[in-house]
């Protein structure tokens, strides 16, 4: 492996269902149409090197999903970036490529901050808040393969508001929480806070609500998510590199 490359992607409009298995299938397929020069692990059945970092649950949106690829020769990340867009569906969208730097981007990620939106009224969404806020704990009832299992959905609230921005297009009432979320295992996700709001606040589980991960990665010094990606960004490791499609004998030619 002679480069690695950090991608930011997001999940939007209906691709949001798009599961993380169905994801990696469809990222393939673009590794291979776009012609990126990908290393493969040694052994028997080798594969691309990939590594997902932190992917958000099915039928939630994301701007904000990592991963790390390997390559077999060095190329120039916004030509990757640009190639690999263009091969996956729109809704799944290639937004950033940097040169990864020293450590592990997954070490990086420690929090998640997420925007929910109610079709409720923001006092009523407020109040709900208010009291989860103040209790130590919340356990809620996840599905698991393994079964079901309890998880404390107050401890990886981190901080949490509530605002109103006004009636939505057909004059419906509407909230939307934006709240930081400590990255835990397993994972709190957005379906846990509405049943903590639901079982400790009172909110009715009929309201429906829509999430999207607008940031993940280390916490600042006010509580905020950082960029995972600014170290990789400040360091510009390397030389740039070559475009996707120039092979190793146009390489050689021009270094000899």
């Amino acid at each position: 492996m002679v480069q690695r490359i950090r991608l930011r992607y997001a999940k939007r409009g209906r691709l949001r269902f798009t599961s993380h298995r169905d994801f990696a299938r469809a990222f393939e397929r673009a590794l291979r149409r776009a012609e990126i020069p990908m290393a493969y692990s040694a052994g028997f059945s080798p594969h691309p090197k990939i590594s997902y970092v932190g992917a958000s649950p099915t039928g939630v949106a994301s701007e904000a999903e990592y991963l790390e690829i390997g390559l077999a020769r060095r190329v120039d990340p916004q030509a990757v970036r640009r190639e690999l867009d263009a091969a996956l569906p729109p809704g799944l969208d290639i937004t950033e490529a940097v040169e990864a730097g020293p450590g592990s981007l997954a070490e990086r990620m420690h929090a998640a901050r997420w925007r929910i939106e109610f079709d409720a009224p923001a006092p009523e969404v407020a109040a709900a808040l208010a009291a989860l806020l103040a209790t130590s704990q919340a356990l809620v009832e996840r599905r698991t393969k393994d079964g079901r299992k309890l998880v404390d959905a107050r401890a990886a609230i981190l901080a949490a508001t509530v605002v109103d921005p006004g009636n939505g297009p057909e004059g419906h009432q509407r909230a939307i929480m934006d709240a930081v979320v400590r990255l835990t295992t397993p994972a709190i996700r957005p379906d846990d806070v509405l049943a903590a709001l639901a079982a400790v606040g009172g909110l009715a589980r009929t309201v429906p609500a829509r999430a999207v991960r607008l940031a993940q990665g280390p916490l600042d010094g006010s509580g905020g998510v950082s960029d995972p990606l600014a170290l990789d960004r400040a360091m510009g490791v390397g030389p740039v590199g070559t475009g996707v499609r120039e092979d190793a004998t146009q390489l050689d030619e021009a270094n000899s």
